[in-house]
């Protein structure tokens, strides 16, 4: 049962996956629901430090390097956008509610490390971000787990 626990604590690290892919894993391998929203929510949220402290850094210093400029390129942008899209809905909820809901609401594209990029390229401070990016994960943990639920029901699996 621990690997199991390790399996989807370390998938819900994974930039992309995150929680959203770690929850219906943790569900179809017969982990108590409570115990993926924990597990998979903690996975989840060890990188944002990281995240918030040094990818903005490590990016912008390797915008302009040989092998690795189309990626910190692609991820600079992509730290970009979603900051503009957070300053966009800020004006209606709130910088910190739009943060939560961007990391809250399960679509590509959204998540712990996308949300967390574009709050440092907000410059917005780190107890916000956590606040923000916690109640998110938190969110999205309870919506996934729901939809995995329902989904393990419906067919059976």
């Amino acid at each position: 049962m621990l690997l199991r626990y390790l399996a989807v604590f370390f998938v819900s690290m994974v930039p992309l996956i995150e929680l959203r892919g770690a929850i219906p894993i943790a569900v179809g391998m017969g982990i108590e629901p409570t115990h993926a929203i924990v597990v998979c929510a903690v996975g989840n949220l060890i990188p944002v430090p990281v995240i918030y402290f040094f990818a903005r850094k490590f990016l912008l210093w390797g915008v302009n390097k040989r092998f690795i400029g189309g990626v910190c390129r692609f991820f600079r942008d992509k730290g970009e956008k979603a900051g503009a899209k957070l300053s966009g809905k800020a004006g209606k909820f709130g910088l910190m509610a739009a943060l939560t809901l961007f990391v809250g609401v399960p679509i590509p594209g959204t998540g712990a490390w996308t949300g967390t990029l574009g709050a440092s390229f907000l410059n917005m401070g780190v107890k916000e971000t956590a606040i923000s990016v916690s109640a998110g994960v938190v969110l999205a943990a309870v919506i996934m787990t729901t939809v995995s639920m329902v989904g393990l029901h419906v067919f059976g699996l």
